[in-house]
């Protein structure tokens, strides 16, 4: 059964997603942890319908980590072919749906062939969208505010910019994506409550929801109740909500 939308007071313009639980699900099924990756891209599509269904403009998933290299070998390379495939098979119904496709964290660290598919679906989908899905490829929040403070450095020694006037609004321009508004809500499947190095900038003032649904089960009806929660929140912003 499709879930319907529920009627929202207010939908957060761009939501955040660790999608955790990948292999722990597979694990409870028997079955290697990389059919739990494939569930999970099935999870991104029902997520992504219901994003756009309900009017979110940015929708950010944390796909893999810079600490994901550490993982198996042949996990890493089937991880890669999984998204290459991914785009393959629905790059097309992006632009139809006019979903922008944009891609931030270390993408020189991919294979050249994916990073050949995201760069042509990235390029494509740029001409005319209305929804926009960012995918944390090979990103580590940490590597991102380092390498805007060594941009930012670099400026100041060469005298384009006077360190006096460095601030936030600074920082924040020198991240990968300055363009994107920050992320209103972050959502985090199978239960874990840490942050694991993702937007540790940008997430602060996100609202947190944390499910113990692992994300292959993870699906629209779950997605429309978390921006239920959302809309049951008061985000003071270190003031105080008046009635």
């Amino acid at each position: 059964m499709k879930a319907e939308v529920p009627n929202l007071g207010k939908v957060p313009q761009h939501v955040a997603i660790i999608m955790d639980g990948n292999g722990r699900w597979a694990k409870q099924r028997g079955l290697p942890r990389i059919k739990g990756h494939e569930e999970g891209a099935q999870s991104v599509l029902a997520v992504l319908k219901a994003a756009k269904k309900a009017g979110v403009k940015y929708l950010t998933l944390y796909a893999f980590s810079t600490e994901n290299w550490i993982r198996p070998k042949d996990e890493v390379e089937g991880l890669m072919k999984l998204l290459g495939f991914f785009l393959e098979k629905h790059s097309r119904e992006f632009l139809k749906n006019k979903i922008r496709l944009r891609v931030m964290g270390q993408i020189e660290r991919l294979p050249a062939d994916l990073r050949q598919k995201l760069e042509t679906v990235m390029e494509k989908s740029a001409k005319d969208y209305e929804h926009t899905l960012i995918v944390a490829l090979s990103y580590g929040s940490r590597l991102e505010i380092a390498e805007a403070a060594r941009a930012i450095a670099r400026k100041a020694a060469s005298g384009e910019l006077d360190p006096e006037t460095v601030n936030e609004e600074t920082v924040a321009q020198h991240l990968y994506l300055p363009d994107v508004p920050d992320p209103e809500l972050l959502i985090r499947t199978s239960g874990e409550m840490r942050l694991s190095n993702f937007l540790l900038w940008q997430l602060s003032y996100a609202e947190l929801y944390v499910t113990d649904i692992f994300w292959p089960d993870f699906r629209e009806k779950e997605f429309l109740q978390a921006l239920e929660a959302f809309n049951q929140r008061g985000r003071r912003y270190g003031g105080v909500v008046t009635q």
